[in-house]
């Protein structure tokens, strides 16, 4: 009768750790997803920005180029570690582009250019909330699978560890923005 209550108790102690593991995934999973749709309406704006920066500062090209790349780039990625890679370089470009901007002073006074600017910084400030978000619902998920007794479960049922959505350069941290005071 004892055997029959530890080994019922057994079962249900995996089962519930089960369920926790593939709860976590989910979220996980979801919060990617919250990410990625930011990140594409950011991807989104960057067109626009562009043919309007072109009407003013057509001779740095090499700087719209960089934007233009470093937006493809980060539509081609597809796991969370190249998308974080790709999306530091096109928060890089759209930094220079910004500080470009204040080399143009009707650029900086164009309507277009200064609602895409705010549209572009609260995008930023969705993705870092969204990237919090993300990175505490990993913690919990690759905390859960390295504590004993549940890493046995998720070794067993094959649950990998996920990795975190960072920034890699401090300066990165920080939303792009320029200055359109006169």
């Amino acid at each position: 009768m004892i055997f029959l209550l530890v080994l019922v108790g057994l079962v249900v102690a995996i089962v519930v750790t089960y369920n926790k593991l593939i709860g976590l995934r989910q979220r996980s999973e979801e919060a990617w997803s919250d990410i990625d749709v930011q990140l594409k309406r950011r991807t989104d704006l960057v067109p626009n920005l562009i043919e309007t920066v072109k009407g003013y500062a057509a001779h740095e090209r090499s700087t719209l180029d960089q934007v233009v790349r470093a937006r493809g780039a980060a539509m081609a990625a597809q796991t969370p570690e190249t998308r974080a890679q790709a999306e530091n370089q096109l928060s890089g470009a759209l930094r220079q582009l910004f500080a470009l901007a204040e080399s143009y002073p009707d650029l900086k006074a164009n309507q277009s250019f200064r609602e895409l600017q705010a549209s572009l910084g609260e995008v930023e400030e969705t993705i870092q909330s969204s990237r919090r978000y993300y990175n505490a619902v990993v913690r919990d998920l690759n905390t859960t699978i390295e504590s004993f007794p549940s890493n046995q479960i998720a070794l067993f049922f094959r649950f990998v560890k996920r990795t975190y959505f960072e920034l890699e350069r401090p300066e990165d941290r920080q939303v792009p923005r320029a200055s359109f005071g006169s």
